[in-house]
């Protein structure tokens, strides 16, 4: 199962051009997760257009149509595997130790997050923790990126600079 992952696109127009090897991999996953700040309506409609399967939470930017159309934290099952999907909060530097607590409970093998803009893709007490990076804002890092996790009989991912 190939899951592209992205977060924090931060695209006011709807309009904008999307990377055309990132919508390649969009059209060619078997999931699509956005871990929050979409900022539009626009941008959710266009990028769920784009996939078959597209799960996603709100963020911290986003408007109060799309904090009323997505949820803040999701479970789901990929295979054997359980995720957790949450955009994060709070200061960046505590935000594994906030999605660690937020996800106490569930236990999941995977934690998807956004929020900081810098791409994370780290094991934590056997939990992979895994940020895919803003796709379009560098405001806290040096590139855009994107996500991509392959489940098979394990956890394969890798972030993917644009």
């Amino acid at each position: 199962m190939k899951i592209v992952v992205i977060s924090d696109t931060h695209i006011h127009d709807q309009e904008a051009s999307l990377p055309a090897s990132l919508v390649e991999e969009l059209r060619s996953a078997d999931m699509v997760i956005h871990a929050g700040d979409f900022v539009s309506m626009g941008i959710f409609e266009k990028l769920k257009s784009l996939c078959t399967d597209f799960r996603a939470v709100c963020g911290n930017m986003d408007p109060q149509e799309i904090c009323e159309a997505l949820p803040r934290k999701i479970i789901l099952k990929a295979g054997k595997f359980k995720i957790g999907i949450m955009h994060g909060y709070g200061a960046p530097n505590n935000l594994i130790e906030v999605l660690s607590g937020e996800f106490r409970a569930e236990k999941p093998d995977i934690v998807i997050f956004g929020h900081s803009h810098s791409a994370c893709n780290e094991k934590i007490d056997g939990i992979l923790f895994f940020n895919p990076g803003s796709l379009m804002d560098k405001v806290f890092a040096k590139t855009n990126t994107y996500g991509i996790i392959e489940i098979n009989d394990k956890i394969e991912a890798k972030i993917i600079a644009l």
